[in-house]
C-alpha cells in the first residue's frame, strides 16, 4: 500500500475537500437547471425564476450557492442583478456531465424516447445535417429560445421565435422551404414542439438536436 507522510496526505485531503465543493453544489437538480439556463446568457434572478417557475427567494437561494462555488459570476445594473456562468469552463464540464449521464443512466434515454413517442413523424436533424442544409440555401432557420438568449448567440442567418411567439409568425412563413428549429440542446422541447406544429400545418419542418453550444464547438472544428 502507498505510504504519504502527514503532509503530503494532509495536502491530498484539502484538494479533494475543495473539488468536494463543486459536487455538493452540483447535486442539486434545479441547480443544474440554472447552470443550464445560464450556459445561453446572461440572465436577471427575476428571469430565471420565471424561466424555472421557482419563486425568486429560491432562485437567489441557489445562486448563492454556486456562486460560492465559483461557478456563476454576477453584475449588477441598476436595480437588476445579473448572473452568468464564471467561464466558459463551465459551460464544457455541464457538457460532458450529461454525455456521461447519457451513457451511464439508462433513465434519461427512456425519458427522452417517451417524449418524442407523442411526436409522430418528428424530423431530427444533427448539427452536421443543418450545417450541410445552411450551406445549400432555401432554408429558414429559427431560434426558439428567448430573446434575450438568441441576441447573447445564434447561428448566423436565424430568425428569433421565441416559442409563445410561434403562432405570430406562421402566415409569414415560406411553405416553399425547409425550416429548421432549434433551442437550448437535447434537454430543451421548444424546437420539438415547434418543429411538430410547423409540420401540422403543412411545412417541412424539422428540429435540431444540439445546442448552441454544440453548434459553435463544430463550427470550431470546420475551421
Amino acid at each position: 500500500m502507498e505510504e504519504f507522510s502527514p503532509s503530503a496526505k494532509n495536502y491530498k485531503d484539502e484538494l479533494f475537500k475543495q473539488l468536494s465543493r463543486i459536487g455538493k453544489c452540483l447535486s442539486s437538480d434545479k441547480r443544474l437547471e440554472l447552470l443550464n439556463i445560464l450556459s445561453q446568457g446572461p440572465k436577471t434572478v427575476e428571469r430565471l425564476a420565471q424561466d424555472t417557475g421557482m419563486s425568486m427567494a429560491n432562485v437567489s437561494r441557489h445562486l448563492q450557492v454556486l456562486n460560492d462555488s465559483r461557478l456563476v459570476k454576477y453584475t449588477k445594473k441598476g436595480t437588476y442583478v445579473i448572473y452568468s456562468i464564471a467561464d466558459p469552463s463551465v459551460a464544457d464540464f455541464l457538457y460532458t456531465l450529461w454525455n456521461i449521464g447519457e451513457s451511464r443512466l439508462t433513465d434519461m434515454t427512456r425519458i427522452k424516447e417517451d417524449f418524442y413517442e407523442d411526436m409522430e413523424g418528428l424530423y431530427t436533424l444533427t448539427k452536421e445535417e443543418v450545417y450541410e442544409k445552411v450551406k445549400g440555401g432555401n432554408i429558414v432557420l429559427m431560434d426558439m429560445r428567448p430573446t434575450e438568449e438568441y441576441e447573447a448567440g445564434h447561428i448566423e442567418g436565424a430568425l428569433s421565435v421565441p416559442l409563445e411567439e410561434l403562432d405570430l409568425y406562421l402566415q409569414q412563413l415560406p411553405k416553399d422551404k425547409e425550416i429548421i428549429a432549434y433551442c437550448r440542446g437535447k434537454y430543451c422541447a421548444f424546437s420539438a414542439i415547434a418543429a411538430q406544429k410547423l409540420k401540422n400545418e403543412g411545412f417541412m419542418a424539422y428540429h435540431m438536436a444540439e445546442s448552441m453550444y454544440e453548434w459553435q464547438k463544430y463550427l470550431e472544428l470546420k475551421h
